[in-house]
Parts: C-alpha cells; sequence; structure tokens
C-alpha cells in the first residue's frame, strides 16, 4: 500500500537546476517520523546515498554530491531535493526512499519509489 512517486527530473545543461519531489502515499499517520533519503543509481554503478532528511529536519549529505539541498514538507508528505549547478557527473536515476529511522545505507530503507531521471549535458 505504500507508494513513493518522484517528479521533476529531465534534461538539464551544466550549471543548471532541477527540483526533485516525492510524494508518499500510505505512511500518512506516520511521514513525519520517517527518514526520507534520497540515493542514486548511475550506468554500471550501485545505488548510492545522496541525502536524508529526519524526524526533526536534520540532513545529511554524501560527501560527492555537489550543492544540493533536502527538505521535506510533511503537511504535503513530500520530500525535495534541490540540485544545483548540476554537473554531468550527477547523470543518473534519483530514487526516493523512506524508513522508520535514519541511514545514509540503501539496505535501512524498506519503501522505494520508481525512480527519476536527471540527465545533465555538458
Amino acid at each position: 500500500q505504500v507508494q513513493l512517486v518522484e517528479s521533476g527530473g529531465g534534461l538539464v545543461q551544466a550549471g543548471g537546476s532541477l527540483r526533485l519531489s516525492c510524494t508518499a502515499s500510505g505512511l500518512t499517520n506516520s511521514f513525519s517520523n520517517y527518514a526520507m533519503g534520497w540515493f542514486r543509481q548511475a550506468p554500471g554503478k550501485e545505488r548510492e546515498f545522496v541525502a536524508v532528511i529526519d524526524r526533526a529536519y536534520s540532513a545529511l549529505y554524501a560527501d560527492s554530491v555537489g550543492r544540493f539541498t533536502i527538505s521535506r514538507d510533511n503537511a504535503k508528505y513530500t520530500v525535495y531535493l534541490q540540485l544545483n549547478a548540476l554537473e554531468p557527473e550527477a547523470t543518473a536515476v534519483y530514487y526516493c526512499a523512506a524508513a522508520p529511522s535514519t541511514s545514509m545505507s540503501k539496505d535501512h530503507f524498506p519503501y522505494w519509489g520508481q525512480g527519476t531521471q536527471v540527465t545533465v549535458s555538458s
């Protein structure tokens, strides 16, 4: 019953920006207590951690990511990932994930969205 739906991906030129959104259903009574994360997977690579925001709005980011900002709006059951100053290396499928507690490990997250493609051209 739990469903996470991402949106906002697309094709941008290097230096451009995107805002990814992930809206949850089936977590209405628990969303505010869940840690919400973003992961990405490039061709030939493992899915890697990008950012996570916990129930107290504390955010963590991977060292490898650029000028990204994660945020959440509990009233909308939505988590966002603002991608600024994008570089071609950021090209990947970006996945939203939810877990009862915070983690930077993909194995910790039981709920996942379908992913949204971000392509950065040079």
